[in-house]
């Protein structure tokens, strides 16, 4: 018997590999967890961080130790346009912020509550049988900040595990529009579009994209098909994505912020195997957070994409 969602999410999940879930979080929620991050933003020490800030290019993606050891921390990175060539600030130091993150499910109790403390959040993973021993990692409060909150190109989320189970969990804390950044998805293509590369930490430090299709093949991967949907959000509303999917924002031009709470989750051993090549790995004193009190028994096969060898 299902426990909060209905058969027919789970199918449109299925088919669609995304599932917008309305008011996940009620108002009390989401504005506690809105108000959480602007405090996180208000403590942040700009005098002592090394200037370490968030870009998807695969040019300048970023790579830097602080970067590399924040997956058991409370870090913060700024948008590219928000200091200039020597450092300088080029607005105030709250408004300057691309995302917080990795650990606050684990460190910060307002977001470990509707994380690893939520029962509606673990009776929907025990809905959909996507896993059957979960457990989260890299967490985040995305700002999206008003006029220069950064464009995120087409990308997946895919490959942190063999086999592929990432799935994204995404709650807006303010309303998502066009104009400020609503996400958009690409409906099958976790299916139809194969995974050519994966974001990895490289042997001579920083970070870098390995290939999954190997050149002489790289021809004949097709350019993904279909339209993408827009999806606006209302505060509290929760969107899973699967993590194959193709997935994208715009950058913001408005004068409203999109803050938003996302974290992954993923199979644990030995139902899958974690990569020692990603660029998050787990510490003796935080090992990856189980979602599940008691694993699901039964699973179900989750869509996978094509291979192209």
């Amino acid at each position: 018997m299902l426990e909060y969602l209905t058969q027919e999410q789970i199918d449109q999940e299925t088919f669609f590999s995304y599932l917008l879930v309305p008011g996940f979080l009620d108002p009390s929620e989401t504005h506690t967890l809105l108000d959480r991050s602007k405090a996180l933003l208000d403590n942040f020490n700009f005098d002592d961080h090394p200037r370490t800030k968030f870009t998807t290019s695969d040019e300048g993606h970023v790579g830097d130790d602080y970067f590399l050891t924040s997956g058991d921390k409370i870090r913060y990175f700024l948008e590219e346009d928000a200091v200039d060539a020597h450092g300088k600030l080029l607005r105030e130091k709250h408004k300057a912020v691309n995302k917080i993150g990795h650990a606050l499910h684990e460190l910060d109790p307002v977001f470990r509550k509707v994380t690893l403390e939520n029962e509606r959040l673990k009776a929907l993973v025990r809905d959909l049988k996507f896993h059957r021993d979960p457990v989260a990692l890299q967490s985040m409060v995305i700002t999206k900040q008003t006029h220069i909150g950064g464009e995120v190109p087409e990308h997946n989320d895919s490959y942190y595990t063999d086999p592929p189970t990432a799935l994204g969990f995404w709650v807006a804390l303010e309303k998502c529009t066009p104009e400020n950044g609503a996400l958009s998805f690409l409906p099958g293509s976790h299916v139809t579009s194969p995974i050519a590369k994966r974001f990895v930490r490289l042997p001579g430090g920083g970070t870098g994209f390995e290939a999954l299709i190997p050149a002489a093949a790289q021809e004949q991967i097709p350019e993904p098909t279909g339209k993408y949907i827009l999806e606006a959000c209302a505060p509290g509303d929760l969107v899973l994505i699967h993590g194959s999917v193709l997935h994208k924002s715009e950058r913001n031009r408005s004068p409203h912020t999109r803050f938003a709470y996302t974290f992954h989750m993923i199979e644990s051993a030995p139902y899958a195997i974690y990569d020692h090549k990603n660029w998050l790995q787990p510490t003796l004193e935080m090992p990856f957070s189980r979602i599940l009190d008691v694993p699901n028994e039964v699973v179900r096969e989750p869509a996978r994409p094509k291979v192209v060898s």
